[in-house]
């Protein structure tokens, strides 16, 4: 009868290995401010190695592809209508919080006439013009829009990109 030798081998450790974040406090703070018995800290999940940049890449804004995403033209004519409302003071500003990156939210709302009291309102709010879109990648769309004000007519340029399933206004110039 042929013994074969049974080696003996550790079973490989299959959970992911887990890091706790540091903690700013020295150490004697942090045993004052223990949470109470039963309430896990903080912990990092970390796969395959030191955690990168990217790995928070996956919490902010997903890129949309054109296809997933309504007309371009129709969308830029309608937002530069409701970019120039507020501008003029016809519109609250903070209707284009969901339609704008902070930057451009930030750029209208400082360029908008204050509504008066004594003010009597507009006759008229400003007309569209001529909008021209083109599409230089997909999910981005650029527009050329013409504004036809109550005593001058200006250009507005609008830069679209598809973000989470809608358009948002990343970049805004109006000359």
């Amino acid at each position: 009868m042929n013994a074969t030798a049974l080696r003996h081998l550790p079973v490989p450790d299959t959970e992911p290995p887990l890091e706790e974040v540091p903690h700013p406090e020295p150490p004697w703070r942090r045993a004052a401010r223990r949470p109470p018995a039963g309430v896990q800290g903080v912990l990092r999940l970390v796969v395959g190695g030191v955690p990168t940049d990217e790995d928070d890449a996956d919490f902010g804004p997903r890129p949309t592809a054109t296809i997933n995403l309504p007309d371009a033209t129709r969308w830029a004519r309608q937002m530069a209508q409701v970019i120039v409302e507020v501008l003029s003071g016809q519109r609250p500003a903070t209707q284009l919080l969901r339609w704008t990156v902070p930057e451009v939210y930030d750029e209208v709302r400082s360029r908008t006439i204050p509504p008066s009291s004594t003010a009597t309102p507009p006759l008229r709010r400003p007309r569209l013009g001529t909008v021209r879109v083109c599409q230089p990648a997909d999910g981005v769309a650029e527009a050329a829009v013409v504004v036809h004000g109550l005593q001058r007519t200006r250009a507005v340029a609008l830069r679209l990109e598809g973000q989470d399933g809608r358009w948002r206004v990343t970049v805004f110039q109006a000359g």
